[in-house]
């Protein structure tokens, strides 16, 4: 399917790794000419920094031309295992709502003028099913992707009448470096019994969790987010789509 992207300019933020390098390549095979902002890229982006986005939207307009879409995959976790809760200091959190939920609003509030102005765009932001469930391995990182579910929905209404479109994705089980920390976490809290290794424990967990019993790839998420980003999409705004393998359903 043509998704007339062909000649657009993209944005990813997290793209440098990951869903986001999925959301990259995926733009890139459309046609698109894509800027990855990311913190280990070679731009060196940070998405916590107002400052720090403006800059890399100055560079990238000027290089690429006006921004016409948005894929926001930039994110991180406390690196932690947060069950329960209490085992996380209240200092844990500050740095995990700092990128993710503060992140998003300096993006959003960067490329939004341009797009309302020219009365076209798109924002896709990479959220989690973590954010819909209350999932308890990482409560900070859960509750930061409720917040970005939400701030979505007041950014398609807010921005719908200027033409532009928000949707957020939500991912499943992805083998990502940000997948493999949660593991991590939790090998490192439990006794010599009962540690599992991160393929044990993953297979485990999508058994119980996902009814299509599968890892979904990178690449999966990136196809949906290049179709909610598209003209085929020309009338989906504000909506959370989750690409889990049913998990959410499941729950």
């Amino acid at each position: 399917m043509d998704l007339e992207l062909s000649g657009h300019v993209a944005v990813v933020t997290g793209g440098a790794s990951g869903i986001g390098r999925a959301c990259v390549e995926a733009f890139e095979r459309e046609g698109c000419r894509v800027a990855v902002w990311d913190k280990n890229g070679p731009g060196k982006v940070d998405v916590s920094s107002a400052e720090s986005v403006a800059d890399a939207l100055r560079e990238t307009e000027s290089r690429l031309g006006p921004v016409r879409h948005l894929v926001h995959a930039a994110a991180m976790g406390s690196g932690k295992f947060g069950f329960p809760f209490l085992n996380l200091a209240a200092g844990d959190w500050g740095r995990v709502l700092e990128v993710n939920i503060m992140g998003m609003l300096h993006v959003a509030q960067a490329l939004a003028p341009g797009m309302m102005e020219r009365r076209m765009g798109s924002m896709v932001f990479i959220g989690s099913v973590a954010g819909q469930i209350g999932s308890q391995t990482d409560p900070p990182y859960s509750a930061s992707k409720a917040a970005n579910i939400n701030f979505a929905q007041c950014l398609a209404k807010d921005l719908a009448s200027h033409g532009v479109r928000v949707n957020t994705v939500n991912p499943g089980m992805v083998k990502t470096p940000l997948n493999q920390a949660v593991w991590q976490a939790w090998y490192e809290r439990q006794p010599d019994g009962l540690r599992r290794s991160y393929e044990e424990w993953a297979a485990e967990k999508i058994k119980a969790v996902a009814p299509l019993a599968r890892w979904q790839e990178p690449a999966e998420i990136a196809d949906m987010v290049a179709f909610l980003s598209s003209s085929r999409a020309s009338a989906v705004t504000g909506q959370t789509i989750n690409v889990d393998g049913g998990q959410v359903m499941h729950w």
